[in-house]
C-alpha cells in the first residue's frame, strides 16, 4: 500500500514505463493468433469442469453451449484463458474481469436507486494482463457479428469503436484525479450527453427506453411477482424444473434438515456484511429456498434463490446464493490471495464496479447436495437490464460495443496503472487494429471449436439437452 510504503512513481516515470512496455511488446504483436502446437482440446477442457458439477445439470449447460458459436463462447471462458495465455503479454497488470464478453455487461440500479452501466459478472475475476479482457470482449463481438451475419467490414468497424473507447477513455481517466476516477461511472441518464450524436437514430434511441423500461419490473418487486406464489397463506417460491426446484421436491425426504442447513449458511453469509446491512436484514425473515439454474457457462454449479420477508409480503427480498469455483485464469496468472472464491469473486466486484449490490457477500458453507463450497451472495434482481444482443440494430450494437470500453476501461483504471496503459495505448489506432485482427482470427477458431462441441455431442461423448 502506497500509504505505508511511500509514494508512487510520478506520471512521467509511470508513462515512460508504459511506453518502455511497447519494446518488450509492440502494439501490433497483439494482431493475430495462431493455436498453439499442444494446445488442449477444448472439449476436454469443458468435460473437465462438469466433474465438479451438479450432474443433471451439466447437460442443460452444454445444450445451452450447443446453440450458436456465441452461446459456445459465452461458455467457453476456460477455452479461451487457455488460449490467452500464449499470447503477447504487455506486462501491466490490472483486476480483470476474466470473462469480459458483450453478455457480461448491463444496467442495474445502484444503491442510490440510480440506473447504472456496468460489468455484472466477476466469476473469473483475477488480477492479470489487462488486455485479456479486451481481447475478449473484441473476440465476442466478432462473434456475434458472424452470427448475426454482419459482413467482415462492419464487423471490423464494430471492433474498432469498441476498443478506440476504451483507449480514449483510459487516456482521459490518466489525466484525471485518484478520486475522479474512482467516482466515475456511466449513469444511464448521462448517456445522451456522453454520446449525443450516435442518439440522433430515432431506433438507438426507442431501444434505449424500452431496455430502461425493462429495468422497472426487474427488481425485487418483479422478481417476487413472478417467482413466487401463495401456498395455505403462505409465500413459496414456485417449481420450474428442471430450471427452479424448492427445497421440498428436491429433497422431498429430508427438508427439515435441508431448511436447517441453508439457514445456517444463511446466518453465516451475513456475517460478511458490514453491520449496518447485518442491521437491515435482521428484520427479514426466511422463508422459502430453491434451486436455480442460472447463466450459459455457468450451469451446473450450484445456485440457489432464498425468499426473505419483511414488515409484510408487500416487503420481499430475493437472495441468490451462486456457488464461486477456481477461476478458469488462475492456472496462468496465480492462485486468488483470497482462500474462500467467493470473497475472491465479491472484492474483484468491489474494487472493478462502480457501484455494488447492498447485499453483496460471501459465505463457505456446506450445499443440501452435501459439498461444501464457496458462495457469493447477492439480490436475483435489482433493476436489471439484460442486453438484447440479437436484435440490436448494427447502430445501436455500436454504440452498446462503445459503452463496454469506456465501462471496461474504467474498471481498469481503478485498479491499475492507467498511466503506463494509456502511454502504453498512445493515441494511433494501431493498437485498435491489432485487436480487430485478433478478434477475427480467434472468431474462426471458436467455430471450429463450437464444430467440434457440437461432434461430440452428436457421437454421445458429451450429454446435452437443448431448448432448456
Amino acid at each position: 500500500m502506497t500509504i505505508e510504503g511511500g509514494p508512487l512513481a510520478s506520471p512521467a516515470d509511470r508513462a515512460a514505463a508504459g511506453r518502455a512496455a511497447r519494446l518488450a511488446c509492440p502494439r501490433s504483436g497483439h494482431a493475430g493468433w495462431q493455436p498453439a502446437a499442444e494446445r488442449p482440446d477444448p472439449v476436454a477442457i469443458l468435460d473437465a469442469q462438469a466433474a465438479t458439477r451438479v450432474p443433471e445439470l451439466v447437460p442443460i449447460r452444454n445444450g445451452r453451449m450447443l446453440a450458436s458459436p456465441f452461446a459456445f463462447f459465452r461458455g467457453a471462458a476456460a477455452v479461451m484463458a487457455a488460449d490467452l495465455a500464449t499470447t503477447t503479454d504487455s506486462g501491466l497488470r490490472v483486476q480483470l474481469c476474466g470473462d469480459a464478453h458483450l453478455g457480461n455487461f448491463g444496467g442495474f440500479r445502484s444503491p442510490e436507486r440510480a440506473l447504472i452501466f456496468d460489468i455484472n459478472d466477476f466469476d473469473e475475476t483475477l488480477p492479470g494482463p489487462w488486455e485479456w479482457d479486451v481481447k475478449r470482449l473484441a473476440a465476442s463481438l466478432a462473434i456475434l457479428g458472424r452470427d448475426r451475419g454482419l459482413p467482415r467490414a462492419e464487423r471490423r468497424r464494430l471492433i474498432m469503436a469498441t476498443v478506440r473507447q476504451y483507449r480514449k477513455a483510459m487516456a482521459a481517466f490518466a489525466g484525471q484525479r485518484d478520486l475522479a476516477v474512482w467516482y466515475a461511472r456511466l449513469d444511464v441518464s448521462l448517456l445522451l450527453a456522453r454520446w449525443e450524436a450516435e442518439f440522433r437514430s430515432k431506433t438507438v434511441r426507442t431501444q434505449l427506453l424500452l431496455r430502461t423500461t425493462q429495468s422497472e419490473s426487474r427488481d425485487h418487486l418483479g422478481a417476487f411477482a413472478k417467482l413466487t406464489h401463495m401456498v395455505d397463506g403462505q409465500p413459496r417460491i414456485v417449481s420450474r424444473p428442471p430450471l427452479l426446484v424448492p427445497v421440498e421436491e428436491l429433497l422431498p425426504d429430508r427438508v427439515e434438515w435441508a431448511e436447517a442447513t441453508f439457514r445456517e449458511g444463511l446466518r453465516r453469509y451475513i456475517e460478511s456484511l458490514p453491520d449496518e446491512r447485518r442491521h437491515l436484514l435482521s428484520r427479514f425473515q426466511y422463508a422459502h429456498f430453491a434451486r436455480k439454474v442460472v447463466g450459459v457457462g455457468s450451469v451446473g454449479t450450484r445456485a440457489w434463490i432464498a425468499l426473505l420477508i419483511g414488515r409484510d409480503l408487500d416487503d420481499p427480498l430475493i437472495l441468490q446464493f451462486k456457488e464461486a469455483q477456481p477461476s478458469v485464469l488462475a492456472r496462468y496468472v496465480g492462485v486468488s490471495r483470497y482462500a474462500e472464491h467467493g470473497r475472491r469473486v465479491v472484492e474483484g466486484q468491489r474494487l472493478l464496479q462502480a457501484a455494488t449490490d447492498t447485499f453483496l457477500g460471501w459465505v463457505r458453507a456446506t450445499s443440501v447436495d452435501g459439498v461444501t463450497g464457496h458462495f457469493y451472495v447477492r439480490q436475483l434482481w435489482d433493476g436489471k437490464i439484460n442486453p438484447d444482443l440479437t436484435h440490436m440494430s448494427p447502430s445501436m450494437l455500436r454504440l452498446y460495443g462503445e459503452m463496454c470500453g469506456w465501462t471496461l476501461a474504467r474498471a481498469h483504471a481503478r485498479s491499475g496503472d492507467r498511466v503506463a496503459i494509456a502511454a502504453y495505448l498512445g493515441t494511433s489506432e494501431r493498437f485498435d487494429a491489432a485487436i480487430a485482427d485478433f478478434a477475427e482470427t480467434y472468431a474462426k477458431q471458436n467455430a471450429r471449436d463450437h464444430k467440434a462441441f457440437a461432434a461430440a455431442v452428436k457421437s454421445g461423448r458429451i450429454p446435452a439437452e437443448a431448448g432448456i
